[in-house]
């Protein structure tokens, strides 16, 4: 099974965005980056999951050994996982590309303010600002625990 099931976009690859004094926010130098960088990590998602098509049908073998057979499935069953999860994660990359597209990047969806450029440099799929996140994980434990 290939060693990629926990790779993530490179972040590091990218220079962090330097804003300029008074410069507004999302303007269109720094929407051009954030949309950059969601494309580099969409195309590497979606390379893996190619990698993965191929690996599937190369590998797909019929053990005669149960214990074998049970490995393989098991692994299987991992990599699909991970790429059903990496299947959420480009659909939220789409939905930050419409939003780009839009001028909606980088604004909270529950309060209206900014996200912030490092915020979103961390996670560029962020719809909520710190605060909001750490108001709706509270709520998360309170009605899940």
């Amino acid at each position: 099974m290939p060693d990629n099931a926990n790779k993530n976009i490179n972040l590091k690859s990218f220079v962090p965005y330097e804003a300029k004094d008074g410069e507004e926010y999302m303007n269109e130098g720094q929407l051009e980056h954030f949309r950059q960088i969601l494309l580099t990590w969409k195309q590497e998602l979606m390379e893996e999951v190619d990698r993965t098509v191929q690996h599937l049908q190369e590998d797909a073998t019929n053990f005669a050994d149960p214990a074998d057979r049970a490995t393989q499935e098991e692994e299987f069953s991992l990599e699909l996982r991970t790429r059903d999860r990496e299947r959420k994660l480009i659909k939220k990359i789409n939905e930050a590309l419409e939003d780009i597209d839009s001028k909606d990047y980088g604004y909270c969806e529950s309060c209206g303010i900014e996200i912030g450029i490092r915020r979103l440099e961390a996670r560029p799929t962020a719809t909520l600002c710190v605060d909001c996140k750490t108001l709706a994980e509270i709520k998360e434990r309170q009605i899940g625990g």
